[in-house]
């Protein structure tokens, strides 16, 4: 019989890292997938060293098309199936979408819009079979238009839709499928993005452990939507009781800043 795992995309560092923590210190085996290799076979030797079965480490390029199916290659030739598949991997970009390189655009709309459908779709037979499930991390981006943040706030929203309605197709078969939505986490996102400036006074922060956690424990009680902290909640709100171009506008004046 092949060993159940969670596949856990853009685990080197962040939401990821924190991720693979909280799956591994409640007894799952994990296949690690991002760029960075030397970081994913650090933490990999780290969650070893707790006492945990060491992790898979893929060292894929996940805007390139075919990764499921090198993922599905490695997990057949390590007698591993999926049981959760958690796409965390994706980033964003600071700046007018005019003057942003396109290609990079684009290549933020692969990672975070097309290979997260493609891993949500991939392993549904296991899926179903080992009663597992898929939690995707969008943001509270999601709720929100973006400027300055355009494609990236788009291809969150896309990650909410997606799940929710996801989530209603699969419920039946016992698949569960949750969506996270944080609000500002300190990680290399902003540098990511270009040097994004900190913003705000940190009421909104939560730390990755703390969004890892929550994350886990919404997943397993068959959550639709986790949104870590009150402060958060707040914000996903305000789309319902303030015209869409008024929050537009109001988003583009703190992003300039």
């Amino acid at each position: 019989m092949a060993r159940p795992v969670a596949i856990i995309t853009g685990a080197s560092a962040g939401i990821g890292a924190a991720l693979a923590g909280v799956f591994a210190a409640n007894g799952h085996e994990l296949i690690l997938v991002a760029r960075r290799e030397m970081q994913l076979q650090a933490l990999a030797d780290e969650i070893a060293a707790r006492g945990r079965p060491r992790p898979l480490v893929l060292n894929i390029d996940l805007t390139q098309q075919g990764a499921s199916a090198r993922i599905a290659a490695a997990m057949k030739a390590a007698d591993l199936e999926a049981q959760y598949v958690i796409n965390n991997a994706g980033f964003g970009l600071w700046g007018a979408a005019a003057s942003l390189s396109r290609d990079e655009q684009l290549a933020m709309i692969d990672l975070n819009v097309r290979t997260l459908a493609d891993l949500s779709l991939a392993f549904l037979p296991s899926l179903e079979r080992l009663r597992g499930g898929i939690l995707n991390v969008a943001s509270v981006a999601a709720f929100l238009p973006g400027p300055y943040l355009t494609v990236y706030y788009a291809s969150k929203a896309f990650v909410l839709s997606f799940s929710e309605s996801l989530r209603a197709e699969l419920a039946p078969r016992g698949i569960r499928v949750t969506v996270l939505c944080p609000g500002p986490v300190p990680t290399e996102f902003q540098a990511r993005a270009g040097g994004m400036p900190r913003q705000g006074n940190g009421f909104l922060d939560r730390s990755a452990d703390e969004v890892a956690l929550a994350a886990y424990r919404g997943l397993m009680a068959g959550k639709a939507l986790v949104v870590p902290g009150w402060t958060n909640k707040i914000v996903t709100f305000m789309p319902r009781l303030l015209p869409r171009a008024f929050l537009a506008d109001r988003m583009a004046g703190i992003q300039k800043r």
